[in-house]
């Protein structure tokens, strides 16, 4: 079992293996979907929160294969119907009432028994004319057995959808529809993908990114009892929030809990450092050591007086100079982790000091922004180290990180930041399924890097599980800032009041 919480994900075919060995019979499958049409439900209703809650009378859009992802996408339906006495539906059968394989069928029977009067049958055609209105999009037509080319009629209906204004959030159910280990030209577009049971491979790959939209991964216990061995690649869970969320040791204090060192800030961009401090004090270490150009650090004490802030030589530019590394290393064995780069500046005084710094220091280390640079990298030999650059920074360090675009021949752990922010060690790549385009501002990536730097001052020796849990965390929290205020209009240090009731919710 992997050490940190997470699944494997697999290939369509694994995937089909593993399902048929856990699902032996149809009394299985059938609980399985129900298991899944609840989950889908759930999320469903959770993330239309982004754009002000699902209506109670919302007009639900279904579009049902002949297999179990139809009846995942019927289950559904009756299951937010069922919280909503007057919402109704609108059920397209794609291949006919008669292809409709037995659980399907009876997902069918069961939505329109339990919601009499509310679930109406309409061919393609007419579900989707252009007066048409709907609050949600269902598609459950191809499941992750499709294998290309699509028949003409289902090339139409996806075109049709994929086109149609009158549509608020389109939800594929498990994958979208088209997407397989081999695609079609043609696939459903989806807001969210939300991956039933077991991730599986194709929603990661380059073609299907624009489809998938939003991954969200339902665990329907599939893992429970075990899972393949050799899985390459993982999914992250919020399991891995789970001991943030438990009562603290009695016995404590402040040492407990680490030391943090965070090293950043200039006369060009003097509130990224703000926001990784904030972000470091959220996160439960026990002391924080803030380390500034001088003319910031009074200002900087007044507002947040929880850190301990040390004013640092500053160029004439504003960049804290090569003095600086004098007055870090006074401090640094006392630390128990040391987080870089956050607003810290591109002068070449500068950068010439972090890499003699990131060379000599013994103690785990976290690498951000302006401190991600080939020259940095190149000189750690502490192992023990995070990078978090987003894909231009990547473009600087990655041949210093990995051998090839695999991410293999390790050095380090690499937090690659994005709309799916993939993490590795370079023998396992995690995604995280959490976050949204609400994290798609200026300041996000010094609050995750804060976040990152805590947690690896409280467990210095594993920061490949602070890096995990850092940007789960941050995920997590961006997603209820968007279900509480919407994507928007927000702040994002806003995040920042999020990550208690992200440990608990």
């Amino acid at each position: 079992m992997d050490r940190v919480p997470s699944h494997p994900v697999l290939s369509c075919a694994e995937a089909k293996a593993w399902e048929k060995n856990l699902l032996p019979d149809e009394t299985a499958e059938w609980a399985a979907m129900q298991r899944a049409g609840v989950a889908l439900a759930e999320a469903v209703a959770g993330d239309y929160r982004e754009i002000g809650g699902m209506p109670e009378d919302a007009r639900l859009l279904v579009l049902a294969g002949k297999g179990h992802n139809g009846g995942d996408a019927l289950l559904a339906a009756r299951a937010l119907l069922s919280d909503r006495p007057e919402a109704r539906a609108v059920v397209v059968l794609c291949f006919g009432d008669k292809a409709l394989r037995p659980l399907a069928g009876r997902s069918l029977d069961w939505v329109r028994c339990d919601a009499a009067g509310r679930v109406e049958m309409m061919p393609a055609e007419q579900a989707l004319a252009p007066e048409q209105r709907y609050a949600l999009c269902l598609d459950g037509i191809y499941g992750f057995q499709f294998r290309a080319p699509m028949d003409a009629a289902s090339r139409a209906l996806l075109t049709a959808v994929n086109e149609h204004r009158g549509i608020r959030l389109r939800a594929a159910v498990d994958l979208p529809s088209g997407v397989a280990e081999t695609n079609a030209d043609t696939i459903f577009r989806a807001d969210f993908t939300y991956a039933t049971g077991i991730v599986k491979q194709p929603v990661f790959s380059a073609q299907a990114t624009t489809s998938v939209g939003r991954l969200r991964y339902l665990d329907l216990g599939f893992f429970a009892l075990g899972e393949p061995g050799g899985t390459k690649e993982r999914v992250l869970t919020k399991a891995g929030l789970g001991p943030l969320g438990v009562l603290r040791p009695a016995q404590s204090d402040k040492r407990t809990f680490g030391h943090l060192l965070v090293v950043g800030g200039s006369r060009s961009y003097p509130g990224a450092v703000v926001l990784s401090v904030r972000a470091a004090l959220r996160s439960g270490v026990g002391l924080v050591t803030a380390y500034v150009p001088e003319r910031l650090a009074p200002e900087y004490a007044a507002r947040h007086p929880e850190a301990m802030w040390v004013g640092c030589p500053e160029t004439t530019a504003g960049s804290m100079a090569a003095g600086t590394v004098a007055l870090i290393r006074e401090r640094l064995s006392r630390a128990t982790a040391l987080l870089v780069g956050p607003g810290l500046g591109a002068e070449s005084e500068t950068i010439g000091w972090v890499a003699n710094l990131a060379a000599d220091s013994s103690v785990p280390l976290v690498l951000d922004a302006d401190a991600l640079r080939a020259e940095v990298v190149a000189g750690i030999r502490n192992q023990a180290f995070v990078c978090t650059p987003h894909a231009g920074e990547f473009q600087r360090i990655g041949p210093r990180l990995f051998a090839d675009e695999k991410f293999t021949a390790p050095r380090g752990v690499l937090v690659l930041k994005g709309p799916m922010t993939r993490i590795t060690d370079g023998n396992t790549i995690y995604h995280s399924p959490f976050g949204g385009p609400v994290l798609a501002r200026g300041g996000s990536g010094d609050i995750l890097a804060g976040l990152i730097g805590g947690l690896l001052a409280q467990a210095p020796g594993d920061p490949l599980l602070a890096a995990c849990r850092g940007t789960v965390w941050h995920g997590r929290a961006a997603d209820l800032l968007a279900r509480t205020r919407g994507q928007v209009a927000v702040e994002l240090s806003e995040i920042l009041e999020q990550l208690g009731p992200a440990l608990i919710s």
